[in-house]
């Protein structure tokens, strides 16, 4: 059963992406590792900002406070 899977996994590296992958130098894999993730989170972050609809909700609550802040400085004056 092991040399099954060995087998399968020598197979797997010898398709022609992982091949060109295993070439490059270690520094090189780790970038295009980050850079692959980086894209995925921003991918999703993007995604569900969009699914979820931006709202102005803090900007009007926001807004209310500085109101409601200027009407108690005006009272204090």
């Amino acid at each position: 059963m092991f040399w099954r899977l060995g087998r399968s996994l020598t197979f797997a590296s010898n398709m022609a992406g992982f091949s060109a992958f295993n070439s490059l130098a270690p520094k090189t894999k780790n970038l295009v590792v980050a850079g692959g993730l980086t894209a995925f989170v921003f991918g999703v972050y993007f995604y569900t900002m969009r699914a979820v609809g931006g709202t102005d909700e803090l900007q009007v609550a926001i807004d209310k406070f500085e109101e409601e802040k200027r009407k108690s400085e005006i009272k204090q004056a």
